[in-house]
């Protein structure tokens, strides 16, 4: 058997369905294996799309994504792809051609060393150097990439290991030696965090990421309400925790609500679940610290464990596990707490700031769309964002109801990341309407996904919240910098409407909120994709946020 059938055979065993990709000459073996194969392949117009494609189909399969490329530039433009999913905690297995092995290091046409260039932003790597190695290969991708912390692992196949034929056992599962991602939590680890988390006057919980990734909202929402604690989540977390729950502060941070910001330096003991503790979410570490709050964090990757900040208590293990002991403890230890006057002062923050929030004067801002468009959308739509001010406003002002349907680029802030990931999840789910909420620079860096979405029938809706600047960067400017504008205007180019119509998608323009709701709602009826171009302010700025390098404390308000 030829490694390149081998390969197609391996992926066929993992329950591999779909791969996105674009072929090129140092892959051609595998595509025409592919040919024959039951898999569908939906082509990209760039490769940096297929690792997003693949990533926005993992976060809501929660199965790996696979994308597959060439050599040398088609390897290298898979690199923001996976760096994203690396940060992210995303499962990709990437498939990349490449020279003969005979050529390998000789500057070939289209040779470049992907697996180093690959090796810090990804999980793991493999470079097989002989056909026989292809099935374990596979099989390991696989489960590394699926297993413990999730995240993107790469397999660079040599031309001339693609063709060459052996033997081949295709095993049925594998062990690999110093990787262990089955980790129990320690009991007594979960017995100090319950009395400590009973004694606390001002608990809150702050859900991370890993909650969405490990599917234990139920358990965390059942923790939250036995300890009557508030829920603030990261941004990555957002949606692990229904927005409409009493319990319910939303996100925290730079991104974050202001009640939020406030009542989590208020806190005595947090417990962390699944976080990172990134500065966007908890600002400058020395004054999260000086608060005095005491930390007890539980997630699955030991790294994390006082990477960025001291932990009182730490539980090292699956999350999911982790909630479910608990709740048992607690049960054991308490029963259910009630009104607390803790959550008589939430209360009374809350109202604080809910009732002064200003969605702007004119008849379309960018908050007033957002909303609108959650009481237009079924709550188990799937939303992705793409990256700056649209992403900090679908933060602020869109509420998920249903866990796990809202993700964005958060690690690396990829702009261009919403609209493809948007095509991918819509594979996953076919029977859901997928929106990416978006600005006009950040669709447009892989608005071409427009081809692929129209012509593979992948229809998802783009919501441009079009301002015709670098808005992120124009707020920055305006506020930092003395209003010295350079380099953030876009000049309405291209027209957005025009370019979705180019590609044989349907575009609507909307000028008033009435427009809007009527665009929506024949975008959820199309069976093509839709671009909603909505133009706003070119001034409008996001507010409240954390200015980065800053105190949760010192968010700017307005």
């Amino acid at each position: 058997m030829s490694g390149a059938k081998a390969l197609i055979k391996a992926l066929k065993r993992e329950k591999v369905e779909v791969i996105f990709g674009l072929p090129g000459g140092a892959i051609m073996r595998v595509y025409d294996e592919l040919y024959d194969a039951d898999i569908r392949h939906i082509l990209v117009r760039h490769e940096q799309s297929a690792a997003h494609m693949a990533d926005g189909y993992a976060r809501v399969s929660r199965r790996a994504g696979v994308c597959m490329t060439t050599s040398g530039p088609g390897a290298t433009n898979l690199v923001t792809g996976l760096a994203t999913a690396y940060m992210d905690s995303s499962p990709i297995v990437a498939i990349t051609g490449q020279v003969p092995t005979s050529m390998i290091g000789k500057d070939a046409f289209q040779e470049t060393d992907i697996i180093g260039i690959s090796t810090p932003i990804t999980k793991y790597n493999m470079q097989p150097r002989d056909p026989s190695e292809i099935p374990l290969t596979v099989k390991k991708a696989f489960y590394i990439a699926t297993t413990g912390r999730p995240g993107p692992v790469l397999i660079d196949l040599p031309k001339d290991v693609q063709d060459k034929t052996a033997d081949m056992v295709f095993p049925d599962s594998v062990k690999i030696r110093g990787y262990n991602p089955d980790v129990q939590p320690d009991p007594s680890a979960i017995a100090k965090a319950a009395d400590m988390l009973l004694s606390a006057e001002r608990p809150m919980i702050m859900s991370g990421g890993g909650v969405i990734i490990a599917n234990a909202f139920q358990e965390l929402q059942a923790v939250a309400e036995f300890l009557q604690a508030p829920v603030v989540t990261t941004f990555k977390g957002k949606g692990s925790f229904p927005e409409n729950h009493p319990l319910s502060l939303g996100p925290v941070g730079m991104h974050g609500h202001p009640e939020a910001n406030k009542l989590i330096t208020e806190a005595d003991v947090l417990l962390a679940v699944a976080s990172r503790f990134s500065d966007r979410s908890v600002g400058r570490f020395d004054d999260f610290i000086a608060t005095g709050i005491k930390i007890i964090h539980a997630d699955i990757d030991p790294s994390e464990i006082e990477k960025n900040l001291p932990v009182h208590i730490p539980i090292i293990g699956d999350v999911k596990v982790i909630l479910t002991e608990l709740l048992k403890v607690l049960i054991k230890k308490a029963i259910k707490k009630d009104r607390t006057k803790w959550l008589e002062r939430v209360e009374e923050v809350k109202q604080q700031f809910r009732n002064r929030q200003d969605l702007g004067s004119k008849e379309i801002t960018a908050p007033k769309i957002l909303k609108k468009l959650r009481e237009l959308l079924p709550i188990d739509t799937i939303v992705t964002t793409e990256v700056g001010q649209n992403q900090m406003w679908a933060s602020l002002h869109f509420d998920v109801i249903k866990p796990g349907t809202f993700f964005s680029s958060t690690g690396l802030g990829t702009m261009g990341f919403g609209f493809p990931a948007a095509i991918g999840a819509k594979v996953a789910c076919p029977n859901v309407p997928v929106v990416d909420i978006a600005g006009d620079g950040s669709f447009g860096m892989t608005a071409n996904s427009l081809a692929t979405s129209v012509l593979e029938k992948i229809p998802v809706i783009v919501v441009i919240l079009n301002n015709s600047v670098l808005g992120m960067v124009a707020q920055w400017q305006r506020m930092f910098y003395n209003r010295r504008m350079i380099a953030v205007d876009l000049h309405n180019v291209p027209d957005m409407v025009k370019l979705a119509e180019a590609y044989g998608a349907q575009g609507i323009r909307v000028q008033s909120m009435d427009e809007f709701s009527k665009a929506v709602r024949l975008a959820l009826k199309s069976d093509v994709t839709t671009v909603i171009d909505v133009p706003i302010s070119p001034e409008e700025n996001v507010f409240p946020f954390v200015v980065p390098g800053s105190a949760l404390k010192d968010m700017v308000l307005a």
